[in-house]
């Protein structure tokens, strides 16, 4: 299933999709995409969507996940995208957070924060957390998943890495974290491990690779963040980004006013946004 939220910033529903890719309206049934809801999505799979409220025109989408307590990013994830970086694969997964005042929805525009000069796009699968997990072995890793995202992890590469200090300043500006359109449950993704994912800016593809490349499967991932802090109900896991962001071009190319960002992972819908100055 593809559970959507839509509305006003700061009042969106929760919806649904139908098989021709419709909002059903999902208020009257749940409160939001968060919390125990998300520990029982499946008690939703049998349900007629064709019977839910249609939601007419082409709403607002906001983030398919409410009630994010952690946004967990995983850095340098990706062999061929820590190449481009100059940086070594790590011998084990880099995490750093995002802050959660970051997110927003897939077509909200990236917002250049004032003072910057290198704002960068990464296309991302984000895991959505349903059930929590404390030290779960990876073989049991996948219960604990209530689906797949899109995410755009827009990065401040100047406030990142010149500024001193961790990353977690380059990367939590207002509008650096679009996440959907859609929370995809795992029933509809054969693997996590085999999906294309790609990136283009003013219509010039930047990426294009594949989740086949992570050093750090999801389950892997889940399973190591676990060992140090419970993952809750409504967590996201931005799971790493591959070659082609600004930072590795030759020259480096970083985001202007104006631009436009497009970027998708098959089976989890596209993203759209704008650019705009603070």
């Amino acid at each position: 299933m593809k559970f959507v939220r839509f509305g006003a910033q700061g009042a969106e529903k929760p919806g649904v999709l139908d098989v021709d890719g419709n909002i059903r309206d999902l208020s009257g049934l749940i409160p939001d995409l968060s919390g125990a809801v998300l520990e029982n999505l499946a008690a939703l799979k049998g349900m007629d969507v064709s019977a839910l409220p249609l939601v007419e025109g082409a709403p607002r989408l906001g983030p398919p996940v409410a009630g994010t307590g952690k946004f967990i990013c995983i850095g340098l994830n990706y062999a061929d995208h820590a190449a481009e970086s100059g940086m070594d694969v790590p011998p084990e997964p880099v995490i750093f957070m995002k802050a959660s005042s970051a997110i927003c929805g897939p077509n909200d525009p990236i917002v250049i924060p004032r003072g910057s000069t290198k704002t960068d796009w990464e296309v991302e699968l984000a895991v959505i957390i349903g059930k929590p997990a404390k030290y779960v072995s990876e073989a049991d890793a996948m219960q604990h998943v209530a689906g797949y995202a899109v995410t755009n992890d827009v990065s401040e590469r100047d406030f990142q890495l010149q500024r001193a200090g961790q990353w977690t300043k380059g990367k939590s500006c207002d509008n650096y974290g679009q996440i959907g359109p859609w929370l995809v449950t795992p029933d509809e993704i054969a693997s996590p491990q085999e999906l294309g994912m790609w990136l283009t800016v003013n219509g010039e593809t930047k990426q294009d690779g594949s989740t086949r490349t992570m050093v750090y499967g999801v389950a892997y991932l889940v399973s190591y963040l676990s060992q140090f802090m419970t993952l809750q109900p409504g967590d996201v896991i931005s799971t790493g980004t591959p070659p082609g962001v600004g930072m590795g071009q030759t020259p480096p190319q970083y985001l202007k006013e104006g631009d436009i960002v497009e970027l998708g992972i098959e089976g989890l819908g596209v993203q759209r946004q704008s650019v705009v100055a603070d």
